[in-house]
């Protein structure tokens, strides 16, 4: 695969790219000692399992087992081939590897035929409807539209806003002309057909055309926003389709993700109307859902790059409502949440607009509610609390929702609150507390542990290995480190192998790369092994926590285990052709191999 880009080239591509600020564009790292650890991209998981180490240059999950250097990861994230996944880091480092990739190796050979043309045709009228919106006389009205409503010229070129006309088949003739398939355009959602005309007709007209992008940055739908009145709906987006899958797409995710990464904090919305009047307000780090709830997919994604959300709904009802859920969805996948507040029941948008950015900034994100905050503020919604019965009840629920609290300072402060508003005393409600902990602890056992959403998971050591197992793993170890090391212990086995086929492989290979004249490198040497299986197990090897000398008597020690159980498996052996002359009544043979046993045993 890296026959056209000289190994010289790979290498320095590789020593280029730092793979703690290549993995860290993609998920969020903690240092933690001498690794980094974050939420792996490759499964979900609620606990940091996935480490990275600065030092030897490889990655390994200790969830899942996925591990290699820069450019398996490259390759595993982006479902790029070895060329691309080169080529991307050589621009990234902006190294010129003087290789033209034929068509088969480009990204886009990677999809299927249909989806290409998809994205192909996605990316045509994004450009087509932002040309008509900024440059054409039909445009004008829906950028004076635009104008009046705050959004600036800035923000129009930003977020590559457009204007579809209103004529019933103009995407239907552009694309056909283009040489687009009529059926693979329907299958993207941008045309519609007429069943009994068995003709096509344009989904969005007249209506101002927000793109959706992936977290590549590449359009893979549209939302359209009717400009007349009695356009209906008032927002339409995009079908589901092959590319577009709204459950896992964040608006605005590929802007935004470097701010969110920057500021290690994210502000989700309702809508892109609200993202894109919160960038105009200096808030860079806003994303919002697709016209549907947070789901987990969502969730994953934000938990990858950040543990901090600060929720910024509509305070409407149904948007309060929302704000809950997603708040009590991102808390148990152990993110940290903080609810925003705007009076007079107004979205983002509106606030923004009625009391400018600074307001926004400082009042609503600054000033946002914990949790627990907007819990006492949302319990009561619906209820009188002038009514005795409503009050209690009232009272009795934040109860409840303070007992889960972790901290004793939390519940504390909470409770306190509670008091004063109420005029009861502290003590009562603690001790009031203290039973429906107790209570609830014993009737859901699991709702009342506590959360350590930053704890870092590492399994690697808590593995039991047979011991010739673990001489192996360290054996290995200490041989991808040091070259000459290698070669002195592939004589002290005396030609016998390792018991475990992956060790072996890894062995064999190791050898071959130290005679080509390569130095001790782990991730230099997974882009020399074949087999992905055994790139997982050099990068698991790599992540043993082993001391960097060896003495001659441990190096003894674990060579004597690996040939140990060669002697164990032989006397195995034996002792079943023991046991078989002694079922056909050959005495003598029976007494030959106990002898052959005895003497093995003797050299153990």
């Amino acid at each position: 695969m890296a026959g056209m880009i000289p190994d010289e080239k790979i290498n320095q591509i590789r020593q280029a790219n730092d793979i703690v600020d290549v993995i860290g564009d993609y998920i969020h790292l903690k240092k933690q000692g001498r690794n980094y650890f974050g939420l792996c991209p490759f499964h979900g998981e609620n606990t940091p399992s996935f480490s990275v180490s600065a030092d030897k240059q490889i990655y390994h999950c200790f969830g899942c087992g996925m591990g290699g250097n820069v450019f398996s990861f490259i390759m595993d994230i982006d479902g790029a081939s070895f060329q691309e996944a080169v080529v991307k880091l050589a621009e990234r480092a902006d190294i010129d590897i003087g290789v033209t990739l034929g068509d088969q190796d480009a990204g886009s050979a990677r999809v299927s035929s249909e989806a290409r043309q998809m994205i192909e045709a996605h990316e045509l009228l994004r450009k087509f409807y932002h040309h008509l919106l900024i440059n054409t006389k039909e445009g004008q009205h829906a950028l004076e539209y635009l104008l009046e409503r705050g959004f600036t010229k800035e923000s129009i070129d930003k977020f590559q806003i457009g204007y579809a006309l209103p004529t019933w088949d103009f995407t239907v003739k552009l694309l056909q002309k283009r040489g687009y398939s009529l059926s693979v355009l329907e299958k993207a959602g941008l045309i519609i057909k007429r069943e009994e005309e068995n003709s096509f007709f344009d989904r969005f007209r007249n209506r101002i055309m927000f793109p959706i992008l992936d977290p590549k940055g590449v359009p893979v739908a549209f939302a359209g926003r009717a400009i007349e009145k009695n356009d209906q709906p008032k927002y339409l987006n995009s079908p589901e389709t092959d590319i577009f899958n709204k459950s896992s797409i964040l608006y605005n995710w590929n802007h935004a993700r470097s701010s969110i990464k920057k500021q290690q904090q994210i502000i989700l919305f309702e809508g892109f109307a609200d993202v894109i009047s919160a960038d105009r307000a200096g808030i860079h780090n806003g994303v919002a859902t697709m016209g549907t709830s947070l789901t987990d997919q969502h969730v994953q994604l934000i938990r990858r790059t950040t543990d901090s959300v600060v929720i910024s709904y509509d305070s409407d009802k149904a948007g309060t409502d929302a704000a809950y859920r997603a708040a009590e969805m991102l808390i148990k996948n152990g993110c940290q949440v903080k609810i925003a507040r705007m009076r007079d029941g107004l979205d983002p948008d509106e606030y923004i607009k009625k009391f400018g950015p600074e307001k926004f900034q400082h009042d609503v994100i600054g000033g946002s509610l914990t949790f627990m905050a907007f819990k006492m503020q949302y319990f009561r919604m619906g209820k009188n609390l002038q009514n005795e019965g409503e009050k209690l009840q009232y009272i009795e629920e934040i109860i409840k929702e303070i007992a889960k609290l972790e901290k004793a300072i939390e519940r504390e402060h909470y409770m306190k609150q509670l008091a004063d508003e109420f005029d009861i005393s502290l003590e009562a409600l603690s001790a009031q507390q203290q039973q429906v902990y107790f209570k609830e602890k014993k009737k859901n056992p699991n709702g009342y542990q506590e959360i350590k959403p930053n704890r870092i998971y590492i399994q690697n050591e808590s593995k039991l290995f047979p011991a010739h197992h673990n001489a192996e793993r360290c054996l290995l170890a200490h041989m991808l480190r040091d070259d000459q090391l290698a070669f002195k212990i592939n004589d002290m086995l005396q030609g016998s192998t390792f018991h475990y086929d992956e060790h072996q492989a890894v062995f064999t290979y190791l050898l071959g790369y130290y005679e080509d004249g390569n130095e001790p490198s782990a991730s230099s040497f997974l882009n020399y092994l074949p087999d992905e299986k055994l790139r997982r197990v050099v990068t698991n090897i790599e992540m043993m926590s082993l001391n960097l000398e060896i003495s001659e008597g441990e190096l003894e020690d674990y060579v004597k285990q690996v040939l140990k159980q060669h002697k164990m498996l032989k006397i195995k052996e034996k002792e079943n052709d023991q046991k078989a002359a002694e079922r056909e009544n050959d005495l003598a043979r029976a007494l030959h191999l106990a002898n052959e046993i005895i003497q093995l045993r003797k050299t153990l």
